[in-house]
């Protein structure tokens, strides 16, 4: 029960499990989870990162503003603390049918990050979908230890996914 995608582009995971969070909402899914927006705002900069948690209203920015010329990790731990906490609030007040993790990545991989509210999700019976860089595979698949089942990359065969796997 814990369905995975490897993106093919950047950005191309995000706006994915954002099409998908929007399409399961109209179908009637019950989902909670984060989907991560990139925010263009200057060529010569990169994007700001927001997460939208689903069925609440805003947005939270998890990525720093550090400069033209600043390299290396833009993660804000702050507010990606924050969107955990919003989720794990919305999977405590609501029936849920599926969980929805914009990616398994660096926080993930470490520990921190979505990994208790993926591990929480599919203790009580909740599928998990979520995609992950080719970059973050071994360490996703190792903490999966045999649960995940991949899914290609399209829209119509992760809805179909989520709507098989559902939970009630």
């Amino acid at each position: 029960m814990l369905g995975y995608f490897v993106p093919t582009g950047r950005g191309e995971g995000d706006r994915l499990l954002a099409a998908v969070a929007e399409d399961l909402a109209i179908r009637g899914v019950a989902v909670a989870g984060a989907v991560q927006h990139n925010v263009d705002y200057d060529p010569d900069r990169r994007c700001h990162m927001d997460l939208s948690v689903i069925g609440q209203d805003g947005r939270v920015r998890i990525s720093q503003e550090r400069g033209k010329l600043a390299s290396g990790c833009r993660l804000d731990a702050q507010g990606l603390v924050e969107a955990v906490q919003r989720v794990e609030a919305a999977l405590a007040g609501q029936s849920v049918g599926l969980v929805i993790v914009n990616k398994f990545g660096v926080q993930e991989c470490e520990g921190g990050g979505f990994r208790e509210v993926i591990g929480r999700a599919l203790t009580a019976g909740i599928p998990v979908l979520t995609s992950v860089s080719s970059g973050h595979l071994s360490a996703f698949l190792a903490f999966a230890d045999g649960l995940a089942e991949e899914i290609p990359p399209t829209h119509a065969a992760v809805v179909d996914w989520c709507l098989k796997i559902k939970a009630p």
